[in-house]
């Protein structure tokens, strides 16, 4: 089966020695996105307007990769404070609409300081 690395130039940088996805013939692999904008700036402002940043990112990957966010099955949601679960869920709901499988977990820290990452696999 053929793995082909996905780099979009209209999301953030990655952060480190990774692709921005992976894809094969079954699935597209997104890596974690942060609130960045596509030239590597932290986005300040309210959970919803970074949990937005990472979904902008997310879309423009898969749409990198052939694919869109209406063909994503499952997320995987990271926040370093359960507290912005409600507003990271406020905005997350008016992009997937379709419901795909998530999990969304609390974690120490993110890349960069951050307090949301998302990640998600796609169908192509």
């Amino acid at each position: 089966m053929s793995a082909t690395p996905v780099f979009s130039k209209d999301a953030a940088p990655p952060a480190g020695p990774y692709s921005h996805a992976i894809k094969t013939p079954a699935a597209i692999y997104c890596s974690g996105q942060i609130p960045c904008d596509s030239e590597g700036n932290l986005v300040e402002g309210t959970i919803q307007e970074k949990t937005a940043a990472c979904i902008k990112n997310l879309k423009a990957v898969l749409e990198a990769a052939g694919s869109s966010i209406e063909k994503v099955v499952k997320v995987n949601a990271f926040l370093t404070d359960m507290s912005n679960f409600a507003a990271m869920n406020e905005e997350y709901s008016k992009w997937f609409t379709h419901k795909p499988a998530r999990s969304c977990v609390a974690v120490y820290q993110l890349p960069k300081g951050v307090d949301v990452e998302i990640e998600c696999i796609a169908l192509p």
